[in-house]
């Protein structure tokens, strides 16, 4: 992450994560979401035209959690809308401010 309030705001606010402890590190902010726990490690230099970093999240409720991101105005990834993919998983992608790539599936 480049700024930690801005990555904080985007999960909280629009993925509906919450702060994983209680504890305040000014380089590195921890969070949660249900079964799911994503750390960051600030990195002012990074370059989000060159970050290639991804996550791969499973769910057991895509339609719902889709439905939820496009709500709270979410952008989805313009190659990365809910469709099944020929693995059988029905996917969709988004981007965090960093241009971290989370892509989230449930098997079909």
């Amino acid at each position: 992450m480049r700024d930690k309030a801005a990555t904080l705001d985007f999960y909280v606010n629009k993925l509906s994560f919450d702060l994983a402890g209680a504890d305040d590190y000014p380089y590195y902010l921890m969070l949660r979401k249900d079964e799911i726990e994503i750390h960051f490690f600030e990195f002012k230099a990074l370059d989000p035209l060159e970050n290639a970093g991804q996550v791969y999240i499973r769910t057991d409720d895509i339609e719902a959690l889709y439905a939820t991101f496009l709500a709270n105005s979410v952008g989805i990834h313009p190659n990365g809308g809910l469709e099944v993919k020929p693995w059988w998983q029905k996917e969709f992608s988004i981007l965090d401010p960093d241009n971290n790539l989370l892509t989230f599936g449930q098997s079909v």
